[in-house]
């Protein structure tokens, strides 16, 4: 039997202050690589953080990457 998904519970979920930030750490490191490399560089991929930190936006720690390399790259989770 399927069960059915609470999507009340899912948006709380997503609204949690540390996600929030998470999430706008991200943008800033988009916003931050377009604003050097030009919104071409970047149509279709990802930015990546190289020590998996978001909050981190140095210069030193992100990259340009395919969706598929960055998503594989990420660590097993437990």
């Amino acid at each position: 039997m399927a069960r059915t998904r609470d999507y009340d519970k899912e948006y709380r979920a997503s609204r949690r202050p540390d996600r929030r930030r998470a999430n706008i750490m991200r943008k800033r490191a988009r916003r931050k690589m377009e604003k050097r490399f030009g919104s071409l560089a970047i149509k279709g991929k990802d930015i990546d953080h190289k020590n998996f930190n978001t909050s981190n936006n140095s210069w030193s720690n992100l990259s340009i990457m395919s969706r598929k390399a960055n998503r594989s790259k990420q660590p097993k989770r437990k």
